[in-house]
């Protein structure tokens, strides 16, 4: 009891798969909207004969695609619009060429499935809405075709609409479209050219044979971030703070290039945060602006400094230098305090020491 507690609180729920409490939430609230708007919407419009339903059956399948997985390619608004609308086109020729029920119902589902296949628009609900047509009894039969417009096409759209609302103003984009691979021949970042890419998931998706319905962008994330989240485990949750240099030269922005290349003479380092005289970093200043760039050794720091600079917090784990300093070419980040004041700076010598231990410890293990 105390454990579900706890990751009630944090968020989570144990088990595999966790949902943060913002997505229970966002699912329970989207239904309620979806499908009260869908019904209240179908159940103005004139027409139809008695007896037929505003809103039927498989919009709860949609709504929860549509609010607990928006992210999935199953409910992407093409597979669910053209999911529900053709299935059930299916499911009326189902019922006026076939007399039997049984037989109806199933030559339904079996050409709705292949049909979605073939028009990249699977949608799970959608074969549910060609069983549902074929069997739909009298009021459904005498509806007839428009049964596709009305009730099952105006409630698709409205859910749909209050999807991409409910979706969109509570922090989570819809329609989900996941980051573009690069372009072909650009140039990737380090961690690209010796890692996973978007091409290699697809290609390993193909080999499988297997239909996966997810997008290879999203596999890549996932992989990604599962691969920050084991070394940062390695690392035993180590810190900024713990392996930054704290005796930090510095210099500010009204300071000539001469001072800054004498401070890096004699106490041989290669950058120099620039900050104000309340330490705040406003800058960063190194060997390479300094020597190849025609500037006088009068003119102001300013001048040639790096501006805006990337910073980390001391709390950051180091695990997250890897792509910041990886992917991003940065060889130091200087290290801010809770109210943003230099705190110290962490270089690449300072994180290729950190994994270097951390993989002889696991040699050693």
């Amino acid at each position: 009891m105390r454990a579900d507690r706890r990751a009630w609180t944090t968020g989570l729920r144990p088990g595999p798969v966790g949902y943060r409490r913002a997505e229970v939430l966002r699912g329970g609230f989207g239904a309620l909207a979806g499908i009260a708007l869908a019904g209240v919407t179908a159940s103005a419009v004139p027409g139809g004969p008695a007896g037929l339903p505003w809103i039927v059956a498989p919009m709860g399948a949609t709504a929860v695609l549509l609010f607990a997985a928006p992210a999935s390619p199953l409910a992407q608004p093409w597979p669910v619009l053209a999911g529900n609308t053709v299935s059930t086109l299916v499911g009326v020729a189902a019922g006026k060429l076939v007399d039997d029920v049984t037989a109806a119902a199933a030559v339904a589902v079996a050409v709705a499935i292949p049909l979605m296949m073939v028009l990249r628009c699977v949608h799970p609900p959608g074969g549910a809405c060609a069983l549902f047509t074929a069997v739909g009894g009298a009021a459904v039969h005498d509806h007839g075709w428009a049964f596709v417009l009305w009730p099952v096409g105006v409630d698709t759209v409205v859910l749909l609409l209050v999807a991409a609302l409910v979706n969109n103003l509570t922090g989570r984009p819809y329609p989900h479209v996941p980051e573009p691979p690069p372009p072909p021949g650009a140039d990737a970042p380090p961690t690209e050219r010796v890692g996973l890419r978007t091409e290699d998931v697809r290609a390993a998706m193909d080999r499988l044979d297997r239909g996966l319905d997810v997008m290879p962008g999203d596999v890549l994330a996932l992989v990604r971030d599962a691969e920050a989240h084991a070394l940062d485990r390695r690392l035993g949750q180590l810190r900024v703070g713990a392996v930054m240099a704290r005796d930090v030269r510095t210099v500010q922005p009204q300071e000539t290039l001469y001072r800054a290349r004498m401070l890096m003479n004699q106490h041989a380092v290669k950058a120099l945060p620039v900050v104000t005289d309340d330490r705040r970093v406003v800058g960063i200043v190194t060997v390479y602006d300094l020597f190849n760039l025609d500037v006088a050794a009068l003119d102001p720091v300013s001048r040639v400094m790096s501006s805006p600079v990337s910073t980390v917090g001391a709390d950051t784990p180091v695990s997250e230098l890897v792509g910041l300093m990886a992917d991003r070419g940065l060889r130091h980040l200087p290290v801010v305090d809770d109210d943003g004041r230099l705190a110290g700076i962490v270089t690449r010598a300072e994180l290729v020491a950190v994994l270097h231990r951390a993989l002889v410890d696991a040699q050693q293990a």
